[in-house]
């Protein structure tokens, strides 16, 4: 039996997503026009788009090369200057180079410059973590600590150590604001190496601490978070995890402050020290050769940091293995 229904007729049904009739837009009605995302790639024209046949010319930097020439330029200048100028009086030069004086005041040099590495790195490490401390006793210590000595000039420092046997003729040991139980005489408690050693010393463990910190407060603090949630001691934390980490951070800095107490070290002529720079003022105040005897001390400065910055170039490089998958990377390594 056919039953019809009085309901309206339903709806027609859509078209398909991908097709649309395009009668409204104008255009015929058996017209269908695709939406599709993906573009339609339109064939090259002949030739006209032959990547082969385009040429490839280089970038030009002309400044670049006027820069280059005009340092090239000023070098010969300077060059030719120090060949053929006699003020520079290079005879003289090679006559003390090497002279036993001026070798021993060498080796001087080097010996308060690790005398005062050693001691400042040494502190300035005790004072990094004091002050990175939670105990407000001790990051206030090496705060005031820091905060004086980086204050102070350095020349003042070696002065004081040098004369404390005027402030001070007898160092005292015993009850505080009691008696005393011996003393020892300041005179011959500090001599002019000893003042020169504990002023450079105490001076550069100021400026060490502030590198350390800086270093370690770069290191990420998830990897203290993974160290804890390991187990791992604290102090095996801050051996193994976070200082090896810091001192890609750290050997920068340490390096370049190492170069300028090296440098520095010719300050502590003021309490008497032969080291290189005062030997060559007591030569060349002896026989007037200003500008010989300056360029002596100058080459051997150059020739002994640029030791330095080698070594500091292979300490770096060791410290970077695995920060980039690019073995000549290392440079960048954060």
């Amino acid at each position: 039996m056919h039953v019809t229904s009085s309901a309206p007729a339903p709806f027609p049904p859509r078209p398909p997503a991908a097709f649309a009739t395009a009668g409204m837009a104008g255009f015929p009605k058996d017209s269908t026009m695709s939406v599709s995302a993906q573009p339609r790639l339109r064939a090259p024209d002949d030739g006209g788009d032959d990547l082969s046949k385009l040429r490839v010319v280089p970038a030009r930097h002309p400044w670049r090369w006027v820069g280059i020439v005009a340092v090239l330029v000023l070098l010969a200048q300077f060059v030719n200057g120090l060949a053929t100028n006699p003020g520079w009086d290079w005879p003289t030069f090679a006559r003390y180079f090497t002279a036993e004086s001026i070798l021993r005041a060498v080796g001087l040099t080097l010996e308060l410059t690790a005398y005062g590495t050693a001691i400042g790195f040494a502190l300035g490490i005790v004072l990094a973590l004091m002050r990175l401390s939670h105990s407000r006793f001790l990051s206030g210590v090496s705060w005031a600590y820091i905060w004086a000595f980086r204050s102070i000039p350095l020349i003042v420092q070696l002065l004081f150590w040098f004369n404390i046997s005027y402030l001070y003729q007898e160092l005292d040991f015993g009850i505080p604001f009691g008696p005393s139980f011996f003393g020892i005489d300041t005179k011959d408690l500090i001599s002019p190496m000893g003042a020169a050693v504990l002023g450079l010393g105490l001076h550069q463990a100021a400026y060490a601490a502030e590198i350390v910190r800086s270093g370690i407060i770069s290191v990420d603090h998830g990897q203290l978070e993974a160290a804890a949630a390991l187990g791992i001691p604290k102090s095996r934390q801050l051996r193994r995890i976070i200082l090896p980490q810091a001192m890609r951070s750290i050997l920068p800095n340490a390096a370049n402050e190492v170069i300028s107490l090296f440098k520095g070290t010719s300050i502590v002529s003021v309490v008497a020290i032969g080291e290189l720079f005062y030997q060559v003022q007591v030569i060349y105040g002896r026989n007037a050769r200003v500008v010989a005897l300056l360029m002596v001390a100058t080459v051997w400065y150059i020739v002994l940091t640029t030791l330095l910055s080698i070594v500091q170039h292979y300490v770096e490089k060791h410290y970077a293995k695995g920060a980039t998958r690019d073995k000549g990377g290392w440079k960048w390594a954060r």
